[in-house]
């Protein structure tokens, strides 16, 4: 009952937002680098906010007692990612509120008290990273909803069949607020864009449930979750390096950028092969008993070879 609850209290959020968004204009205008063709409203992403809010609703002595940190953390990156979204800001301050909330997701992670000084940025560094990678990934119809729901339902598996490391509506609502954002997102032509409050805001919930699960079985191997956005982002900014490219300027270089904008593969099949190739990752993740390294090789040997071999015969057939 109260997941129905929840599900109906996000679908009036997003029907809400977008006469909002409809109102002051909030929407996404087609560019150069866009996979997109069509004037879509922007911040649709707001939903995953929202799903926390609705959490402390049901589980207000649960976020009091240690849930607060991290909802601080959400609250900030999202709320400057919306401002972002909606006007654009100085690199500076967006840093720093991320810095801030990644501060408070290692505080409710436990990191500060588990991990060594000297580790401390190292995990900055790869968090704010993750983030990003992130959001340089949410660029079509579908990809950020259903590989988030890949990832968080693995994350709910193991919860549940291997060591429980949190709350299990901790996962739960963020899968809901994924499935109500998908109803919208993922379709031909796209009702609503996550924004960058959508895939900061998911994307930190997604790092925050993984880094608990790390500090609370010592096993990094479940940084791998994450294992081919962070293979894609890597290897594009490699590629970039040896073109000598400004890493931080917007670009058509991704792999699932090249289907979408030369191919005109479909956006819903470009995000469901995507995510699907995640699955077959976790699932080989979640029951091997191999050491980390060997689960490694095992993962991106393939899975990189694929990619690379794709790339070059995308970029050949389209002279790029």
């Amino acid at each position: 009952m109260e997941f129905a609850i929840v599900i109906i209290l996000l679908f009036i959020s997003m029907l809400a937002y977008f006469k909002i968004a409809d109102k002051y204009n909030i929407i996404d205008k087609p560019n150069h680098r866009s996979a997109h063709t069509q004037i879509t409203l922007r911040g649709g992403g707001i939903i995953f906010p929202m799903a926390f809010i609705i959490f402390c609703l049901f589980n207000l002595d649960k976020v009091i007692q240690s849930y607060w940190s991290f909802g601080l953390g959400l609250l900030a990156i999202c709320t400057i990612s919306f401002i972002d979204d909606v006007k654009t800001l100085s690199n500076r301050i967006r840093l720093s509120i991320h810095l801030i909330s990644v501060i408070l997701l290692l505080y409710f992670t436990g990191a500060f008290n588990l991990m060594p000084f000297w580790v401390w940025p190292i995990l900055f560094v790869m968090i704010i990273g993750t983030l990003n990678a992130y959001n340089f990934m949410d660029g079509i119809n579908g990809m950020t909803g259903v590989y988030s729901l890949v990832t968080l339902c693995s994350l709910a598996y193991i919860n549940k069949n291997s060591i429980q490391f949190t709350d299990e509506n901790f996962i739960i609502y963020p899968i809901l607020a994924c499935l109500v954002f998908l109803f919208f997102n993922f379709r031909k032509k796209a009702k609503c864009f996550a924004g960058d409050v959508g895939s900061m805001g998911i994307g930190f919930w997604v790092i925050g449930l993984i880094t608990l699960l790390i500090m609370r079985t010592g096993e990094y191997k479940y940084i791998l979750l994450l294992s081919i956005y962070g293979m894609e982002v890597v290897l594009t900014i490699i590629e970039r390096i040896l073109l000598k490219e400004n890493i931080f300027e917007a670009h058509r270089r991704h792999l699932y950028q090249l289907f979408a904008n030369e191919r005109k593969t479909s956006h819903l099949m470009i995000s469901s092969v995507y995510a699907v190739c995640q699955l077959f990752v976790n699932i080989f993740l979640i029951h091997s008993q191999l050491p980390v390294w060997a689960i490694i090789l095992i993962i991106f040997i393939p899975a990189g070879g694929i990619y690379l071999a794709l790339k070059w015969k995308l970029k050949k057939e389209y002279n790029l």
